[in-house]
């Protein structure tokens, strides 16, 4: 009965151009905004996570996207050669390759700044700032992204955290209007030094 009750009420305030739910939706995606860990949570854990040390020369991953509905619509695996020159700007040239057969390249710059790294790329419209606490990082930005024969600007939640100091868990959740749009999971991993 509630399910229809919500179908009806969305029928009848879309035909009618209702700001009503408009409102509802600004108001979840406030709602969803404010929740969640702060980077302090994770001051102090270990083993700890530091931009500069960990992406350092080549690394791998193999992740997942996931749409709105946390349903998997494609699996990649990336290549990621790392580097930082003598001022302390770094790096990443990253190289992702997906099941469908797409390949899509990145080159991110991360240039020190007083708080963490700025972080820019080509694709990237709103460059993020990149800061580290304990075993976590956290990087927000505006990625532009193409969609249909048109390109779509999306806002990128990203998370790292240090499982062992060579292995990273990222999980980056995807956002349009504050409305959450899908995920991309994937497990980055560094060789170990004494390979």
């Amino acid at each position: 009965m509630r399910a229809y009750l919500w179908k009806s009420y969305l029928r009848k305030h879309v035909r009618a151009g209702a700001p009503g739910l408009l409102g509802v939706i600004f108001v979840c995606g406030l709602l969803g905004g404010c929740v969640g860990p702060e980077l302090n949570d994770y001051a102090g854990r270990e083993p700890t996570l530091d931009p500069r040390d960990f992406f350092q020369g080549e690394l791998t991953a193999r992740g997942i996207v996931k749409d709105y509905a946390g349903e998997v619509i494609r699996t990649f695996d990336a290549d990621i050669s790392a580097s930082w020159n003598a001022q302390g700007v770094g790096t990443l040239d990253e190289v992702f390759r997906f099941d469908d057969g797409e390949v899509q390249t990145r080159v991110w710059t991360l240039q020190p700044v007083d708080n963490g790294y700025r972080a820019t790329a080509g694709d990237v419209v709103e460059p993020g700032l990149m800061q580290s606490r304990g075993n976590t990082i956290h990087m927000n930005y505006v990625l532009r992204v193409p969609y249909g024969d048109d390109t779509l600007d999306v806002r990128m939640d990203d998370w790292m955290y240090a499982v062992t100091p060579d292995t990273v868990i990222n999980e980056t959740g995807m956002s349009k209007w504050g409305v959450a749009v899908g995920e991309i999971v994937l497990v980055i991993q560094r060789s170990s030094p004494d390979e």
